[in-house]
Order: structure tokens, then sequence, then C-alpha cells
């Protein structure tokens, strides 16, 4: 008995040792908590100064190098065009600094800060993301299959709708995140989430009927080559990351997306005629909507509604990824005729 005591004796003492540590522990880290805090917001005002003092340069310089030629011209153009990048570098500087969420996310989450402070983090963050986008794509394909072909109970094409409402509400959620961390998906590509978030909630409380039974296959059937076609983009994108990524040419936020953007060129032919179907066939579904809304029958406004939906999103992923097209193969004979 006296023995156990004494064990348990010594073994309080080495509890308490080990307190101890962990408070001073504490302590530190609260004090390197204020350190860095501090640090953040001398670092924050520092840029904000240079970023002053660099325009008021430029201005200084536009006005002064009128009618320069010679060396003077020269040393002028060369500082003129320090100062266009440091705009870029400060962006990087700024992804790892606490700022102000935008108007988007202080809505959803309010003031909560979302910036990641290390790169680990943020590369954590944006591998989670692209794992959720594949994980709830396959599973809308196994439950849109079984809309199509094995049930045709409205409750079911409900759940489909609520899981695509949910789906897209988070992806804006994540997206916004993921930019406020410095990531360069931006344009068009962040806009489509919002209609497909408000498309499908129009589709959710369409009600059953006759119009609505009209165009369930055709919806479904898209749905299903939509995420066949986000599957193949997910794998493809990955690997077109993943290799620019390991020849130091990519930035390690950048994302896949639900279209083409300009690193994405590399073995494009194989992808784009897939997109283009997909962004065709959006038409088509407009088409077939607005012949509806035509028709006597016709009392819903989803109906409508879900068809200017449908030619919004045609509209804006058609021309955004023929303008990028464009732009690339610009770019590309640009690179040859250098060459020669």
């Amino acid at each position: 008995m006296s023995s156990q005591l004494t064990e348990a004796l010594q073994e309080w003492e080495r509890l308490d040792k080990d307190f101890q540590q962990i408070q001073e522990s504490h302590r530190l880290y609260l004090q390197k908590l204020d350190e860095v805090s501090k640090t953040q917001s001398s670092f924050t005002a520092s840029i904000a100064r240079h970023r002053k003092y660099l325009k008021d340069l430029s201005q200084s310089l536009n006005k002064c190098s009128k009618g320069l030629t010679g060396e003077n011209a020269k040393k002028v153009e060369r500082i003129k065009g320090h100062i266009q990048q440091r705009p870029n570098i400060f962006s990087e500087m700024e992804s790892f600094l606490p700022k102000k969420n935008g108007i988007y996310l202080s809505l959803v989450l309010g003031s909560v800060n979302v910036n990641l402070l290390s790169k680990q983090s943020k590369a954590a963050y944006k591998d989670e993301y692209e794992k959720f986008k594949l994980g709830v794509t396959v599973i809308l394909l196994l439950l849109t299959f079984i809309c199509q072909f094995l049930v045709t109970y409205r409750f079911v094409d409900a759940l489909v709708n609520f899981l695509l409402v949910w789906y897209y509400c988070t992806l804006t959620i994540r997206e916004s995140v993921l930019i406020s961390n410095g990531s360069r998906i931006k344009g068009w590509w962040v806009f489509h989430h919002y209609i497909s978030t408000f498309l499908s909630g129009v589709m959710l409380t369409w009600p059953d009927g006759e119009l609505y039974q009209m165009f369930r296959s055709q919806f479904l059937t898209y749905c299903l080559y939509q995420g066949f076609v986000q599957c193949l983009q997910y794998y493809y994108q990955s690997g077109c990351l993943y290799r620019l990524k390991a020849l130091g040419e990519r930035h390690n936020l950048d994302l896949t997306v639900e279209g083409f953007q300009s690193w994405m060129w590399r073995g494009l032919t194989f992808l784009l005629p897939f997109l283009f179907f997909g962004h065709f066939w959006q038409l088509f579904n407009s088409v077939t909507l607005f012949r509806m809304a035509r028709l006597p029958q016709c009392k819903e406004w989803q109906v409508l509604i879900c068809g200017f939906s449908f030619l919004v999103l045609f509209a804006g992923n058609f021309f955004t990824t023929l303008a990028v097209v464009r732009h690339k193969r610009k770019t590309k004979n640009q690179g040859k005729s250098k060459g020669l």
C-alpha cells in the first residue's frame, strides 16, 4: 500500500512539473500571438504606405517623362516596369495577412477572419475543396441515375435539386474563402455558380405537373452529362495543375473549375468538344423551356425563369470559353513568330 502511495506522489510531482511547463508554453504562445498581431498590423501599414508612395511617384514620372530621350527615358521606363510589377508582389504578400471579408462573405459569415496564414493550411484547404467537389459530383451522378432510370417520384427529384442548391451555395462560400486567400479564379467562373444556385432553387420549387414531366427527362439527362464532364474536367485539370506546379509555373491555389481557363491548354483538343457540347445543351434546354412557356397549359412561372437562366449559362460559358481559346491561340502564334 505504501509503495502505491509513493508511486502516486511521485507521479503527481511529475505531472505538476509538466503542468508548470504547459503554463509557461501557454504564456509564450500568447506572447508570440501578440507579437505576430503587431507585426501584421505594422506590415499591412507598410504595404499601404508603399502603395501610396508608388502611386505618387508614378504620377510624377508620367509628368516629367514627356519629351525625355536617351538614357533618362530608358531609366524612367525601367522604373515604370518595376512599379507595374509591385501590385502583384504585394497581393501575394497580402494573401498571408488578415483582411476584411468581401460583401458576400460578410453577409454569410460576418466578420470572421477566413485568412489562412501558412502555405500548408492554404494547400490543405484547396485540396479538401477539390475532393469535396469530386465527392458531391459522384453522389449527384448516382442520385440522378436513380431518378432517370429507376424511380419517378417527385420527392426524389426534389432531393437532387436540393443537393444541387446546397452544393452550389457551398461552392460559392468555399471559393470566396479561397479567393480571399489568394486564389486566382475570377470573372465568369465565379458568377457561374451563383446562377447555378439560383437555377437549382427554381427547379426545386417547380411543382409536379404536365410541364414538369415534359422537361424532367431532358433535365436529368443533362445533369448526368454535366456530372460526367465535371469528373472528366477534374482529372484533366488536376493533371494540368500537378504538371505545371511541378515545373513551378502555377500558383498553388489555382483551382479546377467548370470551364476552361488559360492554364488548361495542353491536350485541350480532347476536352473542348465535351465542353462545347454541354454549352449547346444549355442553349437547347433554354429553347425547350421557352417553347413550353408558349403552351396554353403553361401556368408555372418557373418555366420562363429556368429558360432565362439556362440562356445566361450558355452565353457566359460559351463566349468565355471561346474568348480564352482565341487568346491562347493568339499568344501561341505570337510565340512562334518571335521564335522565327
